[in-house]
C-alpha cells in the first residue's frame, strides 16, 4: 500500500468508528426509557434528542473550520499558530455555549411551537431539555478539540473519546434510572455527565500529548486581527452552508409526512441507508480535510494531487460496494429495522432511488473534506446553495405527477450537483 493510502486509512478508520458511535448515545437513551412502561418517555427523548441534534448541527463549523486551519498550520510546522487556533476555537465555542444557556428558555419555547407533541411528551421533553442544555459548553468545546485533533493528523483521540462517552453514558443512565428511579431526568443526567467526561478526556489528552505547545503561545498574538478575521470568514461560510443542509433535511422529512404515515416510515427507513453510507464517507472526508490541509500548508502540490486522486479511488470503491450491497441486500436490511409488512412492501417502490445514492453522493463528501482542508469554504457554500435551490426546484416542478418519487429524485440531484459543482470550482485550486 502506498504511503498516501496508509495515511488516508490511518485517519479514516478511527473517524469511521467515531462516527458510528455517535448515534449510540441517542440509541442508549431510547432503549433505557423504552423499558419504563410509557410511550411518552420515548417521545420525550425523541423530541429532546432531535432538538439538540438541530442545535448542535448548526455549530458544526467549530469542528470543520478548526480542522482545516489546524491542518494547514501543521503542514507549515507552525506549532504556535496551531495552538492559537485551538484556543481561539475554544473561546468562540465557550461564548456560543454561554449564549445557548442564557437563551435556553426562548429557544425551548420556539422549538415547541414548531414541534407538534402531546402535553405529556412536551412536559417530559422540557425536563430533558433544561438538564441537557447545560452540556452545551462541553459539547461545543469537544467540537473544537475534535477538529484540532484531526487537523493534527490524529483521529485516534476522537475515537477514544467517543467510546468513553458511550461507556459513561450507559453506566450513568442505568444508575440514575434503575437505581435512583429518576426516569427522564436520569437519562438526561447520564447524557450530561457523558458530555463532560468527553471534554475532560479531550483536555487531558491534549495537555499530556501536546504539552510543549502551551509554552510557545504568545498571548498578544492569540486574538490577532487578521487571524481572527480568517477564522470567522471560514466558519461563516461553513455555518451558512450548514443552514442550507438543514433546510433540505427538514423539508425532506416534513414533506414526506404529507404523503401519509406509511410513506413517512418508508422515507425514514430508507434514509438510514444514506446515513450508514455517510458515516463511512465522512471518515474519508476527514482524511481529505487533514491531509489536504497539511499539504496545502507545506505547499506540496504533488502529494496534494496524489491525496485527491487516492481519495477518489477509495470513494469510488466504497460507492461500488454500497451500491451492490443495497441492490442485493437493501430489502433484507429494512426487514431488520421493521416487521411492518405494509412499510416493507411500500419501500420496494422507492428502494432503487437509494441504490443510486452512493454514486451520486460520494464525490460531495470527498470534496467537502478537501475544501475544508484547503480552506476554500466559499466553494462549499456556493455548491451547497446551488444544489439546495435545485433540490427545491426539481421537487416543486415534478411533485404534481411524481409525488414522493419527486422528493427522492430531487435529493439525488442535490447530492450530485454538490459534487459536480465543487469539482468544477476546485479545478484551479488544487
Amino acid at each position: 500500500m502506498s504511503p498516501i493510502n496508509r495515511q488516508i486509512l490511518h485517519i479514516a478508520i478511527p473517524s469511521i468508528i467515531s462516527n458510528i458511535t455517535v448515534p449510540l448515545l441517542g440509541l442508549v437513551d431510547v432503549t433505557i426509557v423504552g423499558h419504563l412502561g410509557s410511550a411518552s418517555y420515548i417521545g420525550a427523548i425523541a423530541v429532546g434528542g432531535m432538538l439538540f441534534n438541530m442545535i448542535y448541527w448548526i455549530f458544526g463549523f467549530l469542528r470543520m473550520g478548526t480542522g482545516g486551519l489546524t491542518a494547514q498550520a501543521y503542514g507549515q510546522h507552525n506549532t504556535q499558530e496551531g495552538t492559537r487556533i485551538l484556543l481561539r476555537s475554544l473561546s468562540v465555542s465557550l461564548l456560543l455555549a454561554l449564549a445557548l444557556l442564557v437563551l435556553q428558555y426562548p429557544i425551548r419555547l420556539i422549538a415547541f411551537m414548531l414541534i407538534d407533541a402531546s402535553p405529556e411528551v412536551q412536559e417530559l421533553a422540557t425536563r430533558y431539555f433544561h438538564i441537557c442544555i447545560w452540556g452545551a459548553p462541553a459539547t461545543l468545546g469537544l467540537y473544537s478539540f475534535t477538529g484540532w485533533f484531526i487537523g493534527m493528523q490524529n483521529s485516534r483521540y476522537p475515537m477514544y473519546i467517543a467510546i468513553t462517552q458511550n461507556i459513561v453514558n450507559i453506566a450513568a443512565s442505568l444508575f440514575f434510572v434503575f437505581v435512583l428511579h429518576m426516569k427522564v431526568e436520569g437519562v438526561a443526567l447520564g447524557t450530561l455527565i457523558a458530555q463532560y467526561a468527553g471534554v475532560i478526556m479531550a483536555y487531558l489528552l491534549c495537555i499530556s500529548h501536546y504539552h510543549p505547545f502551551r509554552q510557545q503561545v504568545q498571548r498578544m498574538q492569540l486574538f490577532e486581527r487578521n487571524a481572527m478575521k480568517r477564522f470567522f470568514l471560514v466558519n461563516r461560510d461553513i455555518f451558512l452552508r450548514t443552514l442550507c443542509l438543514v433546510a433540505v433535511t427538514v423539508f425532506f422529512t416534513s414533506t414526506g409526512a404529507t404523503y401519509g404515515d406509511v410513506v413517512l416510515a418508508v422515507n425514514t427507513l430508507l434514509m438510514q441507508l444514506f446515513t450508514l453510507f455517510s458515516y463511512i464517507m465522512d471518515g474519508f472526508a476527514y482524511a481529505g480535510e487533514a491531509l489536504s490541509g497539511k499539504y496545502t500548508g507545506s505547499n506540496d502540490k504533488i502529494r496534494l494531487h496524489q491525496t485527491v486522486r487516492n481519495l477518489f479511488g477509495w470513494g469510488s470503491a466504497m460507492a461500488l460496494l454500497f451500491t451492490l450491497t443495497y441492490l442485493w441486500g437493501g430489502q433484507d436490511f429494512l426487514q431488520l429495522l421493521t416487521n411492518d409488512t405494509e412499510v416493507i412492501a411500500a419501500s420496494g417502490t422507492y428502494l432503487l432511488w437509494t441504490v443510486a445514492i452512493p454514486f451520486c453522493g460520494f464525490s460531495a463528501f470527498i470534496l467537502d473534506g478537501i475544501c475544508i482542508g484547503i480552506t476554500s469554504t466559499r466553494i462549499m457554500l456556493k455548491s451547497m446553495a446551488t444544489a439546495s435551490a435545485l433540490f427545491f426546484g426539481v421537487y416543486f416542478l415534478c411533485s404534481g405527477s411524481w409525488g414522493n418519487h419527486a422528493l427522492w429524485m430531487a435529493f439525488l440531484v442535490y447530492l450530485a450537483v454538490r459534487g459536480l459543482m465543487q469539482g468544477y470550482l476546485l479545478r484551479n485550486k488544487i
